[in-house]
């Protein structure tokens, strides 16, 4: 008899689950992104990175200073000799430039490494090769440049075989690899909820070559002028991927680094991440995260099953002379209970089943055009369906029960 309120009853239950669905859909797209750019980094992985230390400069007079600090590359070969337990050691050094194919030019993150830098990052090879052990003892010019920098230079031509232009110098394209992600910054700083690329928020994509060709073409200074004063820094490696045989190491040998570079650096120049730690503290986000999310949404169910009870109490005085008669007739206090409980649970479900319905389609729709990962899981269904038919129940009894203890004769008298 009365269809529209009925609707409008239901609208609440509907959104309310669409909004469990959505928000727990939205954390969890957003966490398993993050995860997964950590489990890139490898599990067994340690990665020791360049920090500027806190300087103290003294007036000297002096026009031109030279900071020395961060990683070397005797830390590498000290880390590869001194302890047992490293699998691979592989020094990386990383310079920000500008590539040019033919009258086209974009800024670049160039990553200079070893021929074994694969083996401590899932990179995936789309054409071509990668760098090999001739390219790194003759310090050949060549490069694998990555997927984003192909779309963004080359376009629609196969750049294995071109020769790419940086600094002055050409270098022969021998590969072409997937784009890497990863959640720590250039200043060693991690995060495990946002996800940061490795070439940089401006550059336009990784170009890998050898570590020697790197050191021979591109200077280890940074020159810089402020207040009059020119200074310049030095920086032999920003980063030192270490791999252990197995994930119970991870943990001791960071503390085993740590004692061995405080030996060799006189300053606070480097950090230690442990991928291992942040993918650890990214699902313990993860699970605080869904938690917020979900007990917001719940509260628009929390509204929804309050304005069932308001209806329902509504309902129940609309109905009392026919409460009455029914009561007359025999109905028992548990037959006016399921009457009107029922007619509570079926509003609830049938809002809860088109709150799902809604729900999975608004994921879809900020993955299409927000371009935000979404991950719709089989718990987040249960869980919203769940709650609506508590909150039926919840809210469903109090009127029933009230409509159950009324005095049959009052009843029929009322008009």
């Amino acid at each position: 008899m009365h269809r529209l309120r009925s609707a409008l009853t239901t609208l609440g239950i509907v959104f309310g689950v669409a909004s469990v669905i959505a928000m727990l859909a939205i954390g969890e797209g957003a966490s398993r992104e993050a995860q997964a750019a950590i489990a890139r980094l490898g599990s067994t992985n340690l990665i020791v990175e360049t920090i500027e230390p806190l300087k103290e400069r003294a007036d000297t007079g002096n026009q031109e200073e030279v900071h020395r600090y961060g990683l070397t590359y005797k830390d590498a070969e000290a880390i590869h000799d001194t302890i047992a337990d490293v699998e691979v050691v592989v020094p990386i050094r990383e310079l920000d430039q500008e590539a040019r194919y033919r009258r086209r030019k974009v800024a670049v993150r160039i990553v200079g490494s070893t021929p074994w830098y694969t083996d401590t990052v899932s990179l995936r090879m789309l054409r071509g090769r990668f760098l090999s052990s001739i390219d790194l003892h003759q310090q050949q010019n060549v490069c694998v440049i990555d997927e984003r920098l192909v779309a963004g230079l080359f376009g629609f031509e196969d750049p294995v075989g071109k020769d790419l232009q940086m600094h002055g110098s050409c270098y022969r394209i021998v590969g072409v690899a997937g784009a890497v992600s990863s959640p720590i910054g250039r200043n060693g700083e991690a995060n495990g909820a946002a996800v940061l690329s490795t070439s940089g928020a401006s550059a336009a994509g990784n170009v890998y070559m050898p570590l020697t060709t790197a050191k021979s073409r591109f200077s280890e200074m940074d020159f810089a002028l402020s207040g009059g004063r020119e200074s310049a820094k030095r920086v032999e490696l920003h980063k030192i991927t270490v791999k252990v045989r197995s994930m119970d190491d991870v943990l001791p040998m960071r503390d085993v680094l740590d004692t061995l570079l405080k030996r060799l650096h006189e300053k606070s120049d480097y950090r230690i991440v442990v991928p291992l730690e942040l993918l650890r503290q990214a699902r313990r986000t993860q699970f605080i995260f869904s938690i917020v999310l979900g007990s917001i949404a719940a509260i628009s169910l929390l509204v929804g099953g309050i304005g069932i009870m308001n209806i329902m109490l509504a309902t129940v005085s609309e109905r009392t002379r026919e409460i009455g008669i029914r009561r007359a007739l025999g109905a028992r206090k548990r037959d006016i209970v399921v009457q009107f409980l029922s007619e509570t649970l079926l509003l609830t479900f049938v809002g809860g089943l088109l709150g799902i319905g809604v729900g999975l389609v608004i994921p879809l729709l900020v993955t299409q055009f927000g371009n935000m990962p979404t991950i719709i899981t089989s718990t987040s269904l249960i869980l919203a369906f769940g709650i609506s038919a508590a909150v039926g129940i919840t809210f469903g009894l109090y009127p029933a029960y009230r409509a159950a203890n009324m005095d049959p004769i009052e009843s029929l008298r009322h008009e």
